[in-house]
């Protein structure tokens, strides 16, 4: 075979094996940003949802608290009552609608221990005691099983 002909497969050769090797390193950086960009996606998404789950049981435990304060000044005078229930309708409401939301935004557990400890403070608020460190005392278990399990979904997340 002549010299040109070598040195023009030869040329050939490397602009093939350049090009090739040029498209491998171009595929792999792409596959490489593209995994990236799905981690840092992933990392966000997690971060919004754990600012959501943060905010939803903020609400939840603030609203809980004007409740539980409104079982505690139940009025045991007939007379007051009127004045007590309108102002604790709309509290007794923002706890049940923060409840569901904990419900949309914790696991099953989490929203189970929600549920128990709004009941027991619902049938604080409107059933009330005689004494009122009973309510009180009926609200703590529930109160912390919750809060316990919430700070568990918050440190998983």
């Amino acid at each position: 075979m002549p010299a040109e002909t070598w040195t023009a497969l030869t040329s050939l050769g490397g602009v093939a094996l350049g090009g090739g090797l040029s498209w491998l390193v171009q595929s792999t950086t792409q596959r490489t940003n593209v995994r990236n960009e799905q981690r840092k996606l992933e990392l966000a998404r997690a971060e919004t949802r754990r600012t959501e789950r943060l905010a939803a049981l903020e609400r939840f435990v603030a609203a809980a608290s004007e409740a539980e304060r409104q079982a505690l000044s139940r009025p045991r005078d007939q007379s007051a009552w009127d004045a007590w229930e309108a102002v604790t309708q709309p509290i007794m409401d923002r706890v049940w609608v923060a409840e569901r939301m904990i419900r949309v935004l914790f696991p099953v557990p989490v929203h189970d221990a929600a549920r128990a400890y709004f009941l027991v403070l619902n049938q604080g608020v409107w059933e009330g005691a005689e004494d009122y460190g009973a309510v009180r005392d009926s609200l703590e278990e529930p109160r912390v099983a919750f809060l316990d399990l919430a700070g568990d979904a918050l440190e998983k997340s």
